[in-house]
């Protein structure tokens, strides 16, 4: 079977976990790269000897050689890029979040049942190995039906700056940046239900804190602290349809003694924890057990995540398997994001 030849539009600091995975993948050809900044693709070019450089993803797309993109771009050029791209006949990997509204995401979803082509939303953690053995646990039925989820995603000072606060090409704050990915997690392994109501709350008190000394984190290739128009901070209780519910908060700075990132499901006949560390938790005997798995990594490995989604999408785009990650997932997920916020600015429960 020949390779699949890949688009990456978008160069970015995303986009570096992609052309790793493809590089590292022995069916996939990196064939083209496309960025506004065209001195940015040309460095990304040579540095994985990529034979085509654009800098309009129309000319991208419209090059029939390619085979499948990976969309790495600003929040609010997903949609009208997927749904291109769907329409040149491309299968699509797209960074999450799918989008930016509800509206956008029932197009994209369209395009994809109008062209037949596969687009995998880019819920890398559900391609990881932790989730990958919870899922089993699941589906053999050791945790019951899971009803309740709790997450966290806490940074005490981390807004990159740049697009990431700016609203226009973003959509959001930490909730819809790294919200997403958590609350994604939780609502894949409870078994995907129907959102019901949301009760949600966002907060701007404290804006980018540029003024902090002594203490480093992640800023934007276009970091500039004097624009900052996303919440600081976000929470939310979500309910579904068979009863089941995720409490939720996640923040890009905060008055917080340190950082956290906890993932926790509990179930009628077990819990589980995925973050900080793999743990499962079960009744035997009258007794309650902690079960630590025998794995390489007990939390989120971000470059093995990777490399796993990547290699999924592969063999997605071979036929060989369907994407974990379809775009009715990521419509629903779009539903839940717009459903806090909503709900945030009108100060009541969103009910669907």
């Amino acid at each position: 079977m020949s390779k699949i030849r890949i688009g990456i539009i978008g160069a970015g600091s995303i986009s570096e976990m992609h052309l790793k995975s493809y590089h590292t993948n022995p069916n996939a050809e990196l064939y083209a790269i496309c960025d506004l900044n065209e001195e940015r693709a040309k460095a990304k070019a040579e540095k994985y000897g990529i034979q085509h450089i654009y800098t309009s993803y129309e000319e991208l797309l419209a090059n029939d050689a390619i085979d499948a993109i990976s969309i790495c771009t600003w929040n609010n050029s997903h949609a009208q890029i997927s749904i291109a791209a769907l329409e040149a006949g491309k299968n699509v990997l797209t960074e999450k979040p799918l989008c930016t509204s509800v509206k956008e995401a029932l197009e994209i979803e369209d395009a994809v049942r109008r062209t037949g082509k596969t687009l995998q939303v880019g819920f890398v953690r559900r391609y990881a190995s932790n989730t990958r053995i919870i899922k089993s646990f699941l589906d053999n039925n050791e945790l019951g039906d899971i009803y309740y989820a709790k997450a966290s995603c806490i940074r005490r000072l981390g807004n990159p700056g740049g697009w990431f606060s700016d609203v226009d090409r973003s959509g959001g704050g930490p909730l819809i940046d790294v919200g997403v990915h958590v609350i994604d997690l939780c609502w894949y392994l409870m078994g995907r239900p129907k959102v019901k109501s949301i009760s949600g709350n966002t907060y701007k008190k404290l804006g980018n804190r540029a003024n902090v000394k002594n203490l480093a984190f992640y800023k934007a290739a276009d970091y500039d602290p004097t624009h900052n128009t996303v919440e600081d901070l976000a929470n939310a209780l979500i309910r579904f349809e068979n009863g089941a519910s995720i409490l939720v908060d996640v923040s890009f700075t905060l008055h917080a003694k340190e950082d956290e990132l906890t993932v926790k499901l509990y179930g009628e006949k077990g819990g589980a924890e995925l973050e900080p560390q793999l743990s499962i938790i079960t009744e035997k005997y009258d007794t309650i057990l902690n079960l630590t798995p025998q794995i390489n990594n007990l939390s989120f490995d971000f470059v093995a995540g990777f490399q796993d989604e990547i290699n999924y999408f592969i063999e997605v785009c071979q036929g060989k398997k369907e994407t974990l990650s379809p775009v009715q997932d990521g419509v629903e997920m779009m539903k839940i994001l717009c459903g806090v916020y909503e709900s945030s600015e009108k100060g009541e429960e969103i009910r669907f």
